[in-house]
């Protein structure tokens, strides 16, 4: 049930959601007026989400483990 939400595509559209509003909140914000160390903080939330969305497309996927059967012991 919740497969779909947690799988890779999501996490892909979530952090790319991410930057494009961070990126945009900065913008505005900027706009409107900050100060130098306000300003330092939205970029750098911006490069911490750019991070985030760089992780999970690199990131590996991890490999499913193969059960292995235990062979049938009869004496």
């Amino acid at each position: 049930m919740l497969r779909g939400l947690f799988s890779q595509g999501m996490a892909e559209w979530g952090t790319a959601s991410l930057v494009f509003v961070s990126g945009a909140m900065t913008g505005r914000l900027l706009a409107t007026g900050m100060n130098e160390v306000q300003a330092l903080g939205a970029v750098l939330a911006v490069f911490g989400s750019l991070t985030a969305a760089i992780a999970v497309r690199v990131w590996p996927a991890s490999e499913t483990a193969k059960a292995r059967s235990r062979p049938d012991i009869r004496d």
